[in-house]
């Protein structure tokens, strides 16, 4: 806030007050402060924008050009303040308030859509702001003001973040359908440490959580394509450019063969997290609550 509008801003309503009525007394008893309180705010008004805003007739008056004029933007400004006042009031409102929720790309098909059914069952009225984006962004949009609450993976560790593990997802090792290795079931990631690797891009949970499993399984892939979304990925794995550690398909996907990873164990942790020390409205604590009651059965 600049130096002038913290000089102005608590006088704004007593001058819209007095030049809507022209009569100082009367916007007084309408705002319910002493006359001469109303009456000094004016002329400090005045004195700190250098200009006359009143011509004064008695305890009447009226508005001169350059009041009419600042009248107009007050008008505006004051408009405004109500109506972001009413709109943070209405976020919080318990029935109908608003959940500033976000979530990975993997889970917007099918878990995410299950989830908000469940609840609005209970909650038929609470309005959701969706976005689905990878882990680091969705941190800084908890951060930065944005979200109230994500699901993502790896469940954070950051000291200004609360973060609960939900549930988890097992891995499988996607290859090309005619792949020699699509004849099996089960897999130890080690027999894929020759195979061309297409993955998530560097920052993606996914990614970390792939290049540690290879890394146990005692090699570093070869990756030939990075990407941003994991049916991609399963669409170029299906085009035969590689193989690639992805969690299960909505729907089975043609063209590929999805396979169990016996070691190591291949899994990611699905986890919610939110900003430590920043009060809950009434709609994002009730859906917080909801989220942590799915523990262990959060994923279809």
């Amino acid at each position: 806030m600049g130096e002038t509008s913290m000089l102005l801003a608590p006088r704004l309503t007593y001058f819209a007050g007095v030049a809507r009525t022209e009569h100082v007394t009367r916007a007084a008893r309408e705002m319910n402060v002493p006359q001469s309180t109303l009456s000094r705010a004016m002329a400090r008004l005045e004195q700190d924008l250098g200009v006359d805003l009143f011509a004064r007739h008695g305890r009447t008056v009226s508005l001169t050009t350059a009041g009419r004029t600042f009248l107009a933007s007050v008008e505006r400004a004051l408009a405004e303040i109500d109506r972001a006042a009413e709109e943070v009031r209405a976020d919080a409102d318990p029935a109908t308030g608003k959940v500033a929720f976000g979530f990975l790309h993997t889970m917007g098909a099918e878990t995410v859509p299950g989830l908000l059914h469940a609840f609005r069952a209970d909650h038929p009225r609470v309005r959701f702001s969706l976005v689905q984006n990878y882990g680091e962004a969705m941190l800084e949009g908890l951060r930065a003001g944005e979200l109230d609450l994500c699901l993502t993976s790896p469940v954070p560790d950051a000291p200004d973040l609360v973060a609960r593990r939900l549930d988890e997802q097992k891995l499988r090792l996607v290859v090309p359908a005619d792949h020699p290795l699509a004849v099996r079931r089960r897999i130890r990631l080690a027999e894929a440490s020759e195979e061309t690797f297409v993955t998530l891009e560097p920052g993606y949970g996914l990614r970390r959580i792939t290049d540690d499993l290879c890394r146990q399984a005692g090699f570093r892939p070869n990756v030939a394509f990075e990407g941003e979304e994991a049916e991609t990925l399963r669409g170029l794995v299906a085009a035969g450019l590689g193989v690639a550690l992805l969690p299960p398909p909505t729907v089975p996907r043609p063209g590929v063969v999805e396979l169990t990873v016996t070691a190591p164990r291949a899994a990611r942790e699905i986890g919610v997290a939110w900003l430590a020390d920043r009060p809950d409205t009434p709609p994002v604590a009730a859906f917080k609550k909801f989220l942590l009651s799915r523990r262990g059965s959060l994923l279809p």
